[in-house]
């Protein structure tokens, strides 16, 4: 079982053996009772590392499967194909006019 404790930021800069002592410790604003953080013993580091950069990696592809929904769907037609920026532009504006 994991050993926890809520402490505020003032205790644990008095008594750093608390780090040693357990598993992790919440840290909280003991005024206003609002979480500010939690220390993680280094045993248990290295795993909450891996599992912050695989939630970061699961959120990043998320969201490049909801843009690749999109990228692809259009199709040029062959005669804007190859062109400069400009050159298209003034193709398109070309073609909107009926020339």
């Amino acid at each position: 079982m994991t050993k926890k404790m809520k402490i505020g930021l003032r205790e644990l800069a008095r008594n750093t053996k608390l780090i040693d002592e357990y598993d992790y410790l919440e840290i909280e604003d003991k005024k206003t009772h609002t979480p500010k953080g939690i220390y993680v013993s280094e045993k248990y580091a290295e795993l909450i590392k891996n599992h912050i950069e695989a939630e970061k990696q699961k959120r990043i592809q998320e969201h490049l499967e909801i843009i690749e929904k999109f990228a692809g769907k259009f199709e040029m037609e062959d005669r804007f194909k190859g062109l400069s920026g400009v050159a298209l532009k003034e193709e398109v504006a070309k073609a909107k006019c009926g020339m």
